[in-house]
């Protein structure tokens, strides 16, 4: 996704859709919210409330998605976009990487 496009997904929305599918494969597993919890090293309360809510901490989703073995699905979050061209790529390594924004 670029700039100009638009979502129409929130991050409420985006939650609440992470919540469920997680559950989602809980299930397909036959695991009880308390196994699912005790593999991921968070509480159940923690769990009923993300999969109720679709709250939760950074932390509480990485440990969920890794006991469900699907952690390797966030290396693909938050990369930079593809170089369009060489030229682009070679602009790209002659530039240092700003160490905070001008705005």
């Amino acid at each position: 996704m670029n700039a100009t496009t638009l979502s129409l997904i929130g991050p409420a929305r985006m939650g609440e859709s992470l919540a469920d599918r997680a559950k989602a494969l809980r299930l397909l597993r036959g695991w009880t919210r308390n196994t699912l919890a005790r593999r991921a090293g968070v509480t159940a309360a923690s769990l009923k409330r993300f999969e109720t809510t679709g709250k939760a901490s950074l932390e509480l989703l990485l440990k969920v998605a890794h006991a469900l073995a699907r952690l390797d699905e966030f290396t693909k979050l938050l990369q930079p976009p593809a170089a369009r061209s060489v030229e682009e790529l070679e602009q790209r390594a002659a530039r240092p990487i700003p160490k905070r924004g001008r705005l």
